[in-house]
């Protein structure tokens, strides 16, 4: 089983903060060990070369009968018996050691008649000289690395900052504010050399351009489209008026009236795609307004009031969405088809095949529907559109034992009180 991590452990600023601290360790443990043995070795290797050279000076006087000297002897306490048994083996040597608590640099060769010759030569200061420099290293370490970290977090937060306003440029982009742009100062300079940070910043300013051209495009083909057919229409639906009674007028004047739907339709969309609709906002019964709504669709739909509120909202709007919902579960659905409220929830579902792949995973599309369904597929986009311009949201979904089911949920801080005046 894989331990999760938390979420900051993915931060770039964390990764690159291990990743310096990590880099500067080693790189101060390396440099660290190199100096501390470059300096003992030198350190160690005088007291060597000093020990030695009184061992002679003692081992001439020694054999020429004279005094020895201080710190000379022959078989001294405190020799070290390693040095010891090194002198009696015929062979000098060297050894540090402690000798009365003090660290002590001993030089040892043979004597005649089976004794050890030695000198010892105070090693107190090289070994505080060693001391001396371990700390300093660790010192300077310390604060390398302290400083290292402080620049490290310094240019990594301009880059992560910039990196985090970029993905929350894109974010407003999917939300549909097209006119969000990232604007790195870097990008509006084109002879200052780019990092790869400010050219993801202009890619995606000008994709976010292309888009929003794109779509302005299609919003006024289809504006226009609808204002010009408008025309036409009204005239042919007159015409269709005056032909005499009989089944090609009905069929006639039937498919003027959706031409007509399907051109206001258009119009909506494109009104709701400007982004530039306002509210009426008004204190409406949710209960009575869902019973209106199924009286003016015409059709059989049984209504549950399960918790009744009143909202504040635009009633023609919500009675659009609400009256596309019910149409759509009696066109492409069966039934039964129940309207639910609950609180500030309203449920709509039918008892059909369901929503199809598609609808769930990226919503409403246009003009697009399946198996053989009928309708201009204009009913739920409108829908989705007055919704998010009364700041509800509308989930699609197919219920576990058949049927779609799609759920309006308003704005709870719209919501008032059963009964408030």
């Amino acid at each position: 089983m894989r331990l999760a991590l938390p979420r900051w452990a993915g931060t770039l600023a964390l990764k690159t903060a291990v990743f310096i601290t990590v880099m500067c360790c080693a790189l101060a443990a390396l440099l660290g060990v190199l100096v501390h043995v470059s300096v003992t070795n030198q350190t160690v290797g005088q007291a060597r070369d000093l020990a030695l050279s009184r061992l002679t000076d003692a081992t001439k006087a020694f054999e020429a009968g004279d005094s020895l000297g201080g710190g000379a002897g022959v078989d001294p306490p405190g020799l070290p018996a390693p040095l010891r048994s090194l002198a009696l083996a015929g062979e000098r040597g060297t050894m540090v050691a402690d000798t009365a608590g003090r660290p002590t640099m001993w030089a040892a060769g043979p004597a005649d008649g089976g004794r050890a010759l030695a000198v010892r030569v105070d090693y107190t200061q090289s070994a505080r000289t060693i001391e001396a420099l371990d700390s300093a290293i660790l010192w300077s370490a310390g604060l390398a690395i302290g400083a290292t970290l402080l620049v490290g977090a310094f240019a990594v937060t301009r880059v992560t900052r910039r990196l985090h306003t970029t993905a929350r440029v894109a974010r407003r982009i999917s939300a549909g504010d097209l006119d969000a742009r990232v604007d790195d100062p870097r990008a509006r300079q084109p002879g200052r050399p780019q990092d790869e940070v400010g050219a993801v910043a202009a890619a995606l300013d000008t994709m976010a351009a292309t888009l929003q051209g794109k779509l302005l495009s299609e919003q006024r083909f289809t504006a226009d489209v609808a204002h010009e057919l408008r025309t036409p229409l009204t005239g042919l639906h007159a015409a269709a008026e005056l032909l005499p009674p009989g089944r090609p007028t009905e069929l006639v004047r039937d498919r003027v009236a959706a031409l007509r739907t399907l051109t206001e339709d258009l119009l909506e969309i494109s009104r709701l795609e400007t982004g530039r609709e306002r509210l009426e906002l008004d204190t409406e019964e949710l209960g009575a307004l869902a019973r209106r709504v199924v009286r003016a669709s015409g059709a059989d739909t049984e209504i549950r009031v399960v918790r009744d509120v009143r909202v504040e909202t635009d009633r023609r709007r919500l009675e659009r969405v609400l009256g596309n919902l019910v149409a759509n579960a009696h066109r492409h659905g069966r039934g039964p088809v129940v309207l639910t409220v609950d609180g500030p929830v309203v449920a709509v579902r039918d008892h059909g095949d369901g929503y199809p792949e598609y609808l769930l995973a990226h919503g409403p599309q246009r003009f697009r529907t399946e198996g053989g369904a009928r309708g201009h597929g204009l009913g739920l986009t409108i829908a989705v559109g007055q919704a998010e311009v009364l700041g509800a949201v509308l989930a699609f979904a197919n219920a576990p034992e058949g049927g779609a089911v799609a759920t309006l949920t308003l704005p709870q801080a719209a919501q008032l009180p059963d009964g408030a005046a």
